[in-house]
C-alpha cells in the first residue's frame, strides 16, 4: 500500500483470439462494476494487446481504497454476481503458466 492509503494493483492474461469481441460486448454491460466499488475497487482498467508470438494479452490496472484488501477480496469471490460474471469471462480467458486466473504484476515505478 502506498502512503496515501491506495494499493494499486496490476495483473495480466491471456485472451483467446475468437472471444475478443464476447469478451468486449460483455464488457460493454454492466458487468460487476457495482461490485467492485461495493468492496472498495476504482480505477479498473483492462487493455489488450496482441503481443510479437501472435497472442492477445489483457493488461488490467486498478486501485483498493479500502482498509482490509485479504477480507474484501474474500467477499467478493463470494458474491453470487461475481460468480456469475467469471463464468462467462473465465473460458474466454488463458491464464499464464502457473496461474488459474490473472497474474499479478510486480509495480517497479509509481508517479503520484
Amino acid at each position: 500500500m502506498d502512503d496515501d492509503g491506495i494499493r494499486r494493483i496490476g495483473m495480466v492474461i491471456g485472451l483467446k483470439e475468437d472471444c475478443i469481441d464476447h469478451y468486449r460486448a460483455l464488457h460493454d454491460g454492466p458487468g460487476v462494476r457495482d461490485l467492485l466499488q461495493t468492496y472498495n475497487i476504482v480505477n479498473f482498467n483492462i487493455f489488450l494487446q496482441r503481443m510479437p508470438d501472435g497472442k492477445f494479452y489483457e493488461f488490467a490496472y486498478y486501485e483498493y481504497h479500502g482498509k482490509n484488501y485479504d477480507a474484501d477480496m474474500a467477499k467478493l469471490a463470494k458474491e453470487p454476481g461475481n460468480i456469475a460474471w467469471l463464468k462467462q469471462t473465465d473460458p474466454t480467458q488463458t491464464p499464464l503458466d502457473n496461474h488459474k486466473s490473472w497474474a499479478v504484476m510486480e509495480r517497479i515505478f509509481f508517479s503520484p
